[in-house]
């Protein structure tokens, strides 16, 4: 019997399980101090009122034997099918409803989407990354090109002919940076990918909080893409599904590629190795898309992006450099002095109780940073910015 030998070339620690442990230790050295957490992206605000009436409904309708369900369907339920195609066809993205399939958060399906790869593809990721992306290929032996992500392209790394990368991961809103493509920026990844035989892996999780026009929300939007991507979303930041767990994908039926189809190969994937989202789930995951689901999810995302507007008040005042902030529940900011990320994560945490994020923990790129969230309370986050002010 032997071990997966690639979990040697991963970090020893996940990295918000190190800052867990930082914080946890901060506690028990000091019970009583005050700490305000703005370093997991975890949300703060409860579910709407709409989504808890769904879930209380299908819990009912449960318990009745005409409307017990077990398992599901591998793509998951008609009725959220049909409510994902509307949400799209909103924005100009036509859809069919087997071109969807509904998981349970994006960090499980851009992590197992990987099996569909053989182990010889080279794995384009930015530096600095969402971790996932990166240790679910080092889990499988893949090599791996970090795309530089730096203060002098904005975080958003583009390609060029010296790149050769046969799956790319591309998350905008970005997480860490919060960094946002142009149409203009995401039609020359798609324009590669076609050119290249490649396949790009888009990470939407954070499209809600977009508020710029010229900022697309979808990879669909760009023409070329049915193509060359598949594009991941989750529930869990735009209407509080983190300890709900409600995500989807799409994939295009015309994406081929080695003669397959993508498509049928998730299928296959997810019919053997997962058995959907709990029927009451999908059904406050439906009443999401709603009428009343939309305005309810606009009232929480700004209720986070006012949080983001004071952080980057902030951080105006105080002269400091920073990306994110507008669309995005991110703040990546620049640590002062030339100080390291997990020294002034350290200092944050110790001498004014703010838990942040060490950039270091997102790549080689993300040293000398931290990342913010804006998921928390007002009260916190304006006695946050008095903290911030105090450090600097």
């Amino acid at each position: 019997m032997k071990l997966n030998p690639y979990y040697d070339d991963l970090k020893q620690n996940y990295l918000f399980a190190t800052i867990e442990e930082k914080v946890a230790a901060i506690k028990e050295a000091h019970p009583g101090k005050s700490l305000i957490y703005m370093g997991i992206g975890d949300v703060t605000l409860p579910l709407s009122d709409s989504v808890t009436a769904a879930i209380k409904a299908a819990c009912d309708e449960m318990a009745t034997p005409a409307g017990f369900h077990g398992y599901g369907p591998y793509r998951g339920y008609d009725f959220l099918l049909d409510a994902i195609r509307g949400y799209y066809k909103a924005r100009g993205v036509e859809l069919a409803r087997d071109e969807i399939y509904v998981g349970d958060g994006a960090k499980t399906d851009t992590a197992c989407f990987s099996d569909l790869f053989d182990r010889d593809n080279v794995v384009a990721v930015a530096d600095p990354v969402y971790p996932v992306y990166f240790d679910s290929n080092v889990m499988d032996g893949r090599p791996i090109t970090l795309l530089a992500a730096t203060r002098e392209n904005d975080f958003l790394p583009l390609p060029d002919e010296s790149l050769r990368a046969d799956v790319i991961y591309l998350c905008s809103p970005s997480n860490p940076t919060g960094a946002v493509y142009s149409k203009e920026q995401l039609k020359l990844w798609v324009d590669y990918a076609n050119a290249h035989d490649a396949l790009i892996l888009f990470d939407a999780a954070y499209e809600a909080y977009i508020t710029q026009d010229d900022k697309p929300h979808s990879i669909f939007e760009i023409e070329g893409a049915r193509n060359c991507a598949v594009e991941f979303c989750s529930l869990s930041k735009n209407a509080g599904f983190t300890g709900t767990r409600a995500s989807y994908v799409v994939i295009p039926n015309v994406l081929e590629r080695g003669g397959k189809n993508l498509g049928k190969l998730w299928l296959r994937r997810q019919s053997t190795k997962f058995n959907g989202t709990p029927y009451i789930i999908q059904r406050g995951a439906a009443a999401v898309f709603s009428e009343e689901g939309q305005r309810e999810v606009l009232s929480m995302v700004g209720y986070y992006q006012e949080n983001a507007r004071m952080l980057a008040s902030a951080f105006t005042e105080l002269g400091v450099y920073f990306t994110g902030g507008v669309n995005s529940p991110y703040l990546w900011f620049e640590a002062p002095n030339g100080e390291t990320s997990w020294g002034f994560f350290d200092r944050l945490l110790n001498e004014v109780g703010v838990v942040s994020t060490p950039g270091a923990g997102f790549g080689v790129n993300g040293e000398g940073f931290l990342r913010l969230t804006a998921f928390n309370t007002h009260e916190n986050t304006k006695e946050a910015c008095e903290r911030l002010k105090k450090m600097f």
